[in-house]
């Protein structure tokens, strides 16, 4: 082949990946869930097969779905898996029943008639407020998500760690999170830890040197270490959501 041929091939190459990282973008979506329209924000990257994994990301308070996506483009980029970012019903947090189980379990069904991807690798990450209310759908919906990875977050009351109760299966946890964390101290960390333990949970806990509640001085290395943990497990028979019947 002479040097003009190698270099029209070598044009050709570099316009298909510059097409395929075009069409590898964040976009905005809605769906319709109990009885309103709710937002969501979705990355599905080329590399991404039938059987690739969804991971749901949760944010944190005064921000929206589309605030972690940034962090974890990349990592699903490389890895093949696919990201949804609901937006809570109010920034301020996340909310039962506003925003869960249903909701989410709504979405993950919307996103299975647009996108196919392994029902039995739905993951949930989630930081600060998120990473709360990742804990708690992720028991109360153990059959329904295969594993749950956080990072800020725990259970600041003895009395939260009684969703544990509504667990049907034993949903693999992981909790990251700053020895300096100035919202979650590691009392708390520690107690939420022994109450899942004591429940015969499987949980793993990263305690992070030097570090306070943010998120984005450690996200890279929180992500792909989250994933690492996420990708071990799936559920091994098809998922069942629970209904609840909660007012709201």
């Amino acid at each position: 082949m002479s040097f003009r041929s190698l270099t029209w091939v070598f044009l050709a190459l570099l316009l298909l990946s510059a097409t395929a990282r075009a069409g590898e973008k964040v976009t905005k979506e809605s769906l319709e869930s109990r009885g309103g329209k709710r937002t969501y924000y979705l990355f599905v990257p080329a590399s991404a097969k039938a059987s690739a994994p969804l991971v749901v990301l949760l944010h944190g308070s005064g921000h929206n779905g589309l605030s972690l996506m940034g962090e974890w483009k990349d990592l699903a980029a490389r890895e093949g898996f696919l990201l949804a970012g609901p937006d809570s019903s109010d920034p301020k947090g996340w909310r039962i029943p506003e925003d869960g189980p249903e909701f989410v379990r709504d979405l993950v069904e919307a996103l299975k008639q647009k996108h196919p991807f392994d029902p039995r690798r739905v993951y949930l990450f989630g930081h600060s407020a998120g990473a709360v209310f990742a804990l708690n759908l992720s028991l109360m919906e153990s059959e329904y998500f295969a594993a749950a990875a956080v990072h800020a977050g725990a259970w600041r009351r003895q009395s939260d760690s009684g969703v544990i109760r509504y667990a049907t299966r034993k949903t693999p946890l992981a909790i990251f999170v700053g020895d300096g964390d100035e919202f979650f101290p590691l009392d708390a960390v520690r107690a939420t830890e022994s109450a899942l333990k004591g429940g015969g949970f499987e949980v793993e806990v990263k305690i992070l040197n030097d570090r306070t509640h943010s998120y984005a001085e450690v996200a890279p290395d929180v992500n792909r270490a989250a994933w690492r943990f996420l990708r071990r497990h799936e559920l091994t028979g098809e998922p069942k959501y629970r209904a609840y019947n909660i007012g709201g």
